[in-house]
């Protein structure tokens, strides 16, 4: 399975050769074997690609990252068709049972909580914090109507980053959180399209201008990911393309999921493959959690 997380800081040339992502730059060419890579992100704007190196990532279902002139994530490569038979599922997408989606989206949020609260016990947040974020996930009801996504993120964020933190306001840490949440969300983008289905049409999420709906909602359990990611960046000015780097590199990092440790993107495909489906088969009990390893 793909694991290579590639980035392309600088002016180059991208190219196809035997299999072969060709990066060639100004000083020096490099190699790397396509089939080894699960990730492309092109940061510079001053770089080339080739048409026939673009059709061979997206036959492959590697997900292409391109970066705006301000060196953040500003849009992807999405094929058409990953799956030869992405029309059946994307009917059967539009056909999902209003109950199963309602507790699918319940249990997402649950989930969500449940690894924030863990995550600031790793960290050795007073005990009282993670514990009432814990409360707001035994607490939930159907559809999160009373909103206990949002108190627990109001408390949760104002541990990780202070109490004047907040997610509305330009910082660095915002800008580390939001260029972490683009990577993530652009490797759930690869795994739903290469199942087959549509990342229009969601679960939670039915925003007109949003083409990725569905992978929003899906994305959620990995925030904390991101977040405890971006706590161990020395804080800076400005984002440095080194954090970006270690950022972009959290896909290899490793959590256990089935009994199993995978990297994160590999870890993020399996948990998609479970939501998919729970959904399909109107049964909740197919979803998948994920852990973090010990």
């Amino acid at each position: 399975m793909s694991w290579r997380v590639v980035v392309v800081s600088s002016r180059s040339k991208l190219e196809l050769k035997l299999g072969y992502l060709v990066v060639r730059g100004v000083d020096e060419t490099k190699r790397i074997l396509l089939d080894d890579i699960s990730v492309l992100l092109v940061e510079n704007t001053g770089c080339v690609m080739s048409a026939a190196l673009l059709e061979a990532l997206w036959e492959r279902k590697i997900a292409v990252i391109l970066c705006d002139s301000h060196h953040n994530p500003g849009a992807q490569i999405i094929p058409f068709q990953a799956s030869y038979e992405s029309s059946a599922r994307i009917y059967v997408q539009t056909c999902w049972d209003e109950c199963a989606k309602e507790a699918v989206w319940t249990e997402i949020v649950r989930d969500k909580i449940s690894k924030q609260a863990l995550m600031l016990k790793k960290h050795d947040v007073d005990s009282d914090v993670w514990m009432k974020l814990l409360d707001y996930a035994s607490e939930i009801e159907s559809c999160d109507v009373t909103n206990r996504e949002g108190h627990a993120a109001k408390v949760y964020f104002n541990a990780l980053f202070g109490s004047p933190f907040s997610r509305r306001e330009p910082s660095f840490f915002n800008d580390a959180l939001n260029y972490g949440y683009s990577v993530i969300l652009s490797a759930v983008n690869r795994s739903v399209v290469a199942h087959g289905y549509s990342t229009q049409i969601g679960i939670f999420h039915h925003n007109t201008f949003n083409p990725f709906n569905l992978s929003s909602d899906i994305m959620e359990p990995f925030r904390p990911l991101v977040d405890e990611k971006v706590l161990s960046l020395p804080i800076e000015e400005e984002l440095t393309s080194e954090s970006k780097h270690r950022i972009v590199n959290l896909l290899n990092d490793r959590i256990m999921i089935r009994g199993r440790s995978e990297t994160i993107i590999n870890a993020i495909d399996i948990y998609v493959c479970g939501i998919l489906n729970a959904l399909d088969s109107s049964d909740p009990s197919k979803m998948v959690q994920w852990q973090y390893e010990e």
